[in-house]
Parts: C-alpha cells; structure tokens; sequence
C-alpha cells in the first residue's frame, strides 16, 4: 500500500477516541463526515503516525482515520 502524498483524495473512514488521542489529533468526528471526499493540503511523518491536514478544513487528523478515495 503506498503512502499520503499532498493533493491525495481520501475518505473519512471512522475514529476512536484512541486514534484521535495519539500523537494530539483533532478529532474528524466533530467537522468531517464519513465517506465524503476530502484532498490533502499537508501531511507531516512522525515516528509512530503520520497527522493530515485537509483542505479548507481546521485542523490536522491521524492518517489511520482515511483511506483512499
């Protein structure tokens, strides 16, 4: 399976409130809604995560909560 990359089309898949604790993610299930389609503006890669940033959305998500659309 490939990585994010900026400009990637994902889905919001779900979230638990572990994932969205790790690593102090804002939380999808407040401003997103499943299965809509959203592009990635950022991506930062740390050692145990990788956090998303949407565009035109406020805030930044853990990878785990997307899959590709």
């Amino acid at each position: 399976m490939r990585d994010f990359e900026k400009g990637d089309k994902v889905i919001f898949i779900s979230a638990t409130d572990d994932q969205v604790r790790w690593g102090s993610n804002d939380d999808p299930r407040k401003i997103l809604e499943e299965d809509k389609i959203y592009e990635i503006e950022s991506i930062e890669v740390h050692h145990w995560h990788t956090k998303i940033k949407l565009v035109g959305v406020e805030g930044r998500f853990n990878s785990v909560h997307f899959g590709f659309a």
